[in-house]
């Protein structure tokens, strides 16, 4: 067996909008199981073989994280089918795109915000060659 990512688990806002954007972003993601713990709701929200654990955060009035500068969560990449589909859906439901990626031979990449400001990366692979998918040196 090779090893995988089986699930990130993310500490977030609100549940329903992180659900929305990401089935908005990746229609076939489902709801695999949801909660209530004794301080938190939780959802686990993916495919049969991966998925996002979502954790509501305990309400504070600020989060004093910088992105790229602070420790925590940086994006998530996920692998898409279609960068253009997802860009369309999410663009339709009003969220922010980020404008980095460069353009690349055998992959496209688009990153986008969902409401808590959490960025997230979409990828479409355009090799099924892992030297190629894997290719550094652009």
């Amino acid at each position: 067996m090779s090893a995988y990512v089986e699930h990130a688990n993310i500490t977030i806002k609100q549940l329903e909008n992180t659900i929305h954007f990401l089935q908005t972003a990746i229609p076939e993601f489902e709801i695999r199981k949801q909660g209530q713990g004794d301080h938190y709701r939780w959802c686990h929200l993916g495919t049969e073989n991966s998925y996002i654990a979502l954790q509501e955060v305990v309400e504070r009035e600020e989060s004093n994280r910088t992105p790229y500068l602070d420790i925590g969560i940086n994006h998530i990449g996920i692998v898409i089918d279609s960068v253009s589909e997802t860009r369309a859906r999410l663009i339709d439901a009003g969220y922010q795109e980020n404008e980095l990626g460069a353009d690349h031979p055998w992959r496209k990449r688009i990153y986008f915000f969902d409401k808590d400001g959490i960025e997230w990366e979409f990828i479409e692979y355009l090799s099924d060659d892992p030297a190629q998918r894997n290719d550094y040196s652009l």
